[in-house]
C-alpha cells in the first residue's frame, strides 16, 4: 500500500507526512506525535474519549481516516492551553469542580464542550444535548455540566 502525503495544522504547528491510506487519525495523532489525550474505547464513534477538533467541529478520531486531516486544523487537547502553559478556562473549570475522576473521558468533553462554546451554545440546556455523544463511567455528569456551564460563562465574559 502506498503511502500518501498531507500536510496540516496540528496545535497551531504546521506538519507535513506520509500516511497509508488506512490509518486513523488516533493512531497518527498519538502514536506519530505522542498527544495521547484522545483515548482508544468503543471504536465505534459512540463514546467520546477519542475526540479532536478538526476545522474547530468534534470529530472522533478513532473512525476517521488520517488523510481528512489534509490542509485541516487540528486541535487535541494539548494544543487547548494557554502556550505559556495556563490552562483554558474549560480545563481549569473541570479541575475546580470535580469535574474529573479517572480523567479517561475528560479531553473528550473538554474538546466537545469548547467547540459548542466557539459556536454559541452556552445554556446548560443546549450544553447538555451538545455533549450527549460523550460517556463518562465515573461522574454522573453533574459536575460536568456544572464545570462546562462555569466555563461558558467566564468565556462569554472574556468576550464582552
Amino acid at each position: 500500500m502506498k503511502d500518501l502525503a498531507i500536510e496540516f495544522t496540528l496545535n497551531g504547528r504546521p506538519e507535513a507526512i506520509e500516511v497509508r491510506a488506512n490509518s486513523l487519525m488516533l493512531d497518527v495523532i498519538r502514536d506519530r506525535f505522542g498527544l495521547t489525550g484522545a483515548k482508544r474505547s468503543c471504536d465505534a464513534q459512540v463514546c467520546g474519549a477519542c475526540t479532536i477538533l478538526k476545522d474547530g467541529l468534534p470529530v472522533s478520531a478513532c473512525t476517521t481516516l488520517a488523510v481528512e486531516m489534509d490542509d485541516a486544523e487540528i486541535l487535541t487537547i494539548e494544543g487547548l492551553a494557554a502556550t505559556d502553559g495556563d490552562l483554558h478556562p474549560l480545563q481549569r473549570s473541570f479541575v475546580e469542580t470535580g469535574g474529573l475522576q479517572c480523567g479517561f473521558c475528560t479531553p473528550g468533553f473538554i474538546l466537545t464542550a469548547h467547540a459548542l462554546i466557539e459556536k454559541g451554545v452556552t445554556s446548560e440546556a443546549g450544553l447538555v444535548e451538545g455533549l450527549e455523544g460523550n460517556i463518562c463511567r465515573c461522574t454522573g455528569y453533574r459536575k460536568i455540566i456544572e464545570a462546562v456551564t462555569a466555563a461558558a460563562g467566564e468565556i462569554a465574559g472574556q468576550r464582552d
